[in-house]
């Protein structure tokens, strides 16, 4: 049965090695529903959060195929793990004077901030889990959507991840 899964990729910071990993998974038959890569809190090594759907089966072996992968460090599917994960949204939406009030509240219930604003439009910046950012994108809908931009998703366990723990 194909579920969603969060994968976690500890990789050196080297040209190629995003297209290689996408490269590996697109020919294995993997969609790649998201996908963020980003510097660590080591200087030489980057994360990269990847979501696709597919059976554990499948991913069990495309996570260990990554694992022969000399600049990758460590793969992990966080998906069964207690983990916080988030999207960052940009989005534009049309709104004139009297739509402002409107929009701010449903922005303020959604934590989120007006980064500019015209006399015609309203640029907003959204966090949050994938349903959020959903929600918060169906109820601009009405108003009328210019632009939008969305991040990949960034996740990390809760608490000490396994390999860091303190003997």
């Amino acid at each position: 049965m194909s579920q969603r899964h969060v994968l976690s990729a500890l990789v050196q910071n080297q040209p190629g090695v995003l297209a290689h990993i996408s490269g590996m998974l697109a020919s294995r038959g993997f969609n790649i529903d998201s996908l963020a890569v980003g510097e660590t809190e080591v200087p030489d090594l980057s994360r990269i959060t990847f979501v696709v759907r597919g059976d554990d089966k499948q991913l069990d072996q495309v996570r260990k195929q990554l694992d022969k992968v000399i600049t990758v460090v460590r793969v992990v599917d966080i998906s069964a793990e207690d983990f916080v994960e988030r999207d960052l949204m940009l989005i534009k939406v049309k709104a004139n004077a009297t739509q402002r009030v409107e929009i701010s509240l449903i922005i303020d219930m959604f934590r989120g901030r007006v980064v500019d604003i015209t006399h015609e439009t309203l640029m907003v910046e959204v966090s949050g889990t994938e349903g959020k950012i959903e929600a918060f994108v169906e109820l601009m809908r009405p108003y009328g959507i210019l632009e939008l931009a969305r991040t990949g998703r960034i996740a990390l366990v809760r608490g000490v991840p396994p390999a860091q723990e303190v003997e």
